[in-house]
């Protein structure tokens, strides 16, 4: 259980709930409340089949295509977290979005990816399974991609109140150090999972 609940609280982080609710609380001012309902659970549903797939046969996909190991995954994964985390620690923004964009045409780019479904994400999708078990993985993925769907359907009123009280840019900047951090420790996974497979860094 606990492994669960770290699992989910991860994927929670790096899926960033709050900058979704910052994005689609904008898009969502030109939409009606079922067009908002419809078009987060169309990205929710994407993002969850990228997830899945890429939790399923990422490391497939990276040895037996690509020729790449997992702990060069772990490490570029973990340093565009780093990056990301510091970009929302400077700037209290994971992604700059256009408010003029329709949020229709945003449920696939960049709602279900790569705000959802993106580089952070998707590094967890094929790494936790080492750390966690496959079957942990893929619920954990299942309940933070549910837990984030409630926030976007609530979007546009959490976003009101979070403006009022000046609360969004403290909430992604306290994120994204928790991103930076999450990325640094993969990083430091790849590293030892990398000595260990030469007889260990001494």
């Amino acid at each position: 259980m606990n492994n669960l609940i770290n699992c989910v609280l991860a994927l929670i982080a790096l899926i960033n709930p709050v900058s979704k609710v910052f994005i689609v609380s904008l898009l969502a001012e030109n939409a009606s409340v079922e067009e908002t309902r419809k078009i987060s659970i169309r990205a929710t549903f994407i993002a969850l089949i990228i997830l899945v797939v890429f939790a399923l046969t990422g490391n497939f996909i990276l040895r037996s295509i690509f020729q790449v190991e997992i702990y060069a995954f772990q490490i570029v994964g973990g340093g565009v977290l780093v990056y990301r985390g510091f970009l929302a620690l400077n700037k209290g923004l994971f992604f700059e979005s256009d408010v003029n964009q329709k949020l229709e045409e945003a449920s696939i780019v960049p709602l279900a990816s790569p705000l959802i479904a993106g580089p952070a994400t998707l590094t967890a999708a094929v790494t936790f399974p080492q750390h966690y078990g496959l079957g942990i993985t893929l619920i954990a993925i299942i309940v933070s991609l549910s837990i984030n769907l409630i926030l976007m359907l609530s979007a546009k009123r959490i976003g009101r109140a979070l403006k009022r009280y000046n609360l969004m840019g403290a909430l992604i900047r306290i994120t994204g150090l928790i991103v930076a951090t999450i990325g640094m420790q993969l990083m430091l996974n790849g590293i030892r999972t990398y000595g260990l497979g030469f007889g260990g860094i001494h």
